[in-house]
């Protein structure tokens, strides 16, 4: 193939041309761990974090340099802020029902706890005129971009399969707020594949999935198996044991995307050993070609993907670009998400007995 050249894919997303300052609800580990690293690696200001728990976001404050606002209200009244909502999915519509009107904000997946959380979430945002975006990062990350990248350039042909294989052991304990859930696995994991694969493969037709604990500890759901249906043409599966806890060795959180004409591979580093992780990979065997060419990537997941995300959003309310996983669109992974808890209760189809 003449044109094959991976150091042509696209791996970053164009940056504002004006960087508006970010407000952070929330003190949690995943803004210690993405949010505010991304942001400085973006060349943002963080005007400052809120959170309920004052002394956590004080602790964390500390640690970054940043201002604790006192309260909510102090929180959104920041002049021509950008908010990021790094909070529960219980409280995202209690602040986004407070913003100032027509504001710019991020809002941590998932959208709402469950379809109808994230269809009042959908109906604030309307009635108030927000410029929200859901926090599905993974479609900005160098790797994706680049894959998509691939995709367009027609090196992989008509892309056909779509395999998620994820065996790896989650510290879940890192997110305290999980405890008591009775969603886990769907709604805070895999969302993330599950809005991946409609980004690339677009609205599947339906959802065959079941999704179950373990009996080692008491998180609601921490093993998934999933079909989604797309037609006669294209094959997508997702298989995910966030308990496979035996040691590095035959652990893997990787992705197939195969085509008619080429195939792509990707290991997502930031799951094995999170939130250390190892490095993010991107093999290709291109149209018309026989070897696998690994694609030299400039960032990976965390925290780059997080950058991307903000850079979207700030581009999207300075009118330069349509916005990426608007909550219209989100809404659209949400409703799949609920297909498969939905899905995960039903019998499945009975197996005759031996007469």
């Amino acid at each position: 193939m003449t044109d094959f050249d991976p150091e042509k894919l696209r791996q970053s997303w164009p940056e504002p041309a004006q960087k508006r300052p970010i407000v952070i609800f929330g003190a949690g580990s995943i803004v210690s761990d993405a949010h505010l690293p991304a942001y400085a690696r973006g060349g943002y200001d963080v005007a400052g974090i809120y959170d309920p728990d004052l002394d956590k976001a004080k602790a964390l404050a500390a640690a970054h340099d940043l201002r604790v606002f006192p309260s909510a209200e102090d929180a959104m009244a920041h002049p021509g802020a950008v908010f990021d909502l790094a909070t529960p999915p219980a409280a995202h519509a209690f602040v986004l029902a407070r913003l100032p009107e027509g504001a710019a904000v991020l809002i941590q997946k998932p959208m709402g706890s469950d379809l109808e959380g994230a269809t009042e979430i959908l109906r604030i945002c309307r009635e108030r005129n927000l410029m929200a975006a859901a926090n599905f990062q993974l479609r900005f990350a160098p790797m994706m971009i680049a894959l998509q990248d691939a995709i367009d350039r027609g090196w992989l042909g008509e892309v056909v399969d779509f395999d998620a294989w994820l065996a790896l052991a989650t510290p879940w304990g890192l997110w305290p707020f999980l405890k008591g859930l009775p969603r886990i696995e769907i709604a805070m994991h895999s969302i993330h594949y599950l809005d991946l694969v409609r980004g690339v493969l677009g609205d599947p037709l339906g959802v065959h999935a079941k999704t179950i604990g373990h009996p080692n500890h008491e998180v609601a759901q921490t093993r998934t198996s999933a079909i989604l249906d797309y037609g006669d043409r294209v094959r997508c599966a997702l298989s995910v044991n966030h308990d496979h806890d035996f040691g590095r060795t035959h652990q893997a959180c990787e992705f197939r995307i195969c085509g008619t004409e080429g195939a792509a591979y990707l290991q997502l580093g930031v799951n094995l050993d999170y939130p250390r992780g190892e490095p993010d990979i991107l093999q290709i065997s291109p149209k018309g070609g026989s070897d696998w060419v690994e694609v030299p990537l400039a960032g990976s997941w965390f925290p780059d993907a997080f950058t991307g995300r903000m850079h979207n959003l700030q581009r999207a309310a300075a009118g330069d670009e349509p916005l990426v996983s608007s909550v219209e669109d989100a809404w659209k992974t949400m409703a799949l998400v609920e297909a498969a808890y939905r899905s995960s209760t039903t019998p499945a189809t009975p197996i005759e007995s031996l007469p």
